[in-house]
């Protein structure tokens, strides 16, 4: 039965966990097929185009040979580069994290003074920029807002591998971050998208930096809120039992493991290979 068939999932790494996670904890009786292009590893720096042809690998393979009946395109960078087309090549539905995002980025904001951030591919593609932009009432897919904001973005070269390192809390990530974040401080920002899938564990840093008074948002619970959603209006939700999670890795599997656990928690017991 379609409803049976699993929620696929990737990311460039292991950022993308924290929409796994997300998803298991919303939806605890849907199957979810996790991959993590930790091989080509990180795309943010890559030029958009490349990053598109691998979502469109992945997001075939996804459908082709794990039969997902939905793809969740859990990485800022190949949302910005790819989201547009996937859908109509996939023939399932596809849910980005940007509109998700910027969603709740407007609904946190109280003076209308909103930031994002993310690595250097996502900001510079202009997606949020673009997300945030679309008029209210918009019947194009975009996330709609009831007034006007301003934006300030910032690019963040050097966050995820200060993650991917473990060392989100050290005073040289806090280091960097003041400097990299000294922008929207001066924009007086009141609301900031944690625009990639990798900043929320760093948000204890961040949070230091921009000050209590800043409200940090992180797309992953909207974007499962989204997928739950567009499982029911397609009725393709899956009631009752509990899911099964696989996770598979283009990289070292070792590390993804060890990393997997680390930021998804106990369901990732073990990890499979993706060439």
């Amino acid at each position: 039965m379609t409803m049976h068939r699993p929620i696929g999932v990737f990311d460039s790494g292991f950022g993308g966990l924290t929409v796994a996670r997300a998803l298991i904890d919303l939806l605890p009786a849907e199957d979810v097929t996790y991959i993590g292009d930790t091989g080509r590893y990180p795309y943010g720096p890559r030029p958009l185009a490349e990053v598109r042809g691998y979502a469109h690998e992945i997001g075939q393979t996804l459908v082709a040979d794990h039969d997902a009946k939905l793809v969740v395109v859990a990485c800022n960078t190949a949302a910005a580069a790819a989201l547009p087309g996937l859908e109509d090549e996939l023939g399932v539905p596809v849910v980005g994290v940007i509109d998700p995002g910027v969603r709740a980025l407007i609904s946190a904001t109280r003076v209308g003074r909103v930031g994002v951030i993310g690595t250097v591919g996502t900001i510079g593609s202009g997606a949020y920029q673009r997300a945030v932009a679309e008029p209210a009432g918009s019947d194009e897919g975009g996330p709609g807002r009831q007034a006007p904001v301003a934006l300030s973005c910032a690019a963040c070269p050097g966050f995820v591998e200060f993650v991917e390192r473990g060392e989100a809390d050290t005073d040289q990530a806090h280091i960097l971050a003041e400097r990299l974040l000294a922008p929207l401080r001066d924009a007086a920002v009141d609301a900031l998208l944690l625009g990639c899938t990798h900043y929320p564990y760093l948000a204890r840093t961040i949070g230091d930096v921009m000050g209590s008074e800043v409200v940090l948002v992180s797309s992953a619970d909207e974007t499962a809120f989204e997928v739950r959603d567009q499982l029911v209006r397609g009725g393709l939700a899956r009631e009752g039992g509990i899911g099964e999670h696989r996770f598979l890795s283009s990289g070292d599997l070792d590390r993804f493991r060890t990393l997997g656990r680390r930021f998804l928690g106990p369901e990732l017991e073990a990890a499979e290979k993706w060439s």
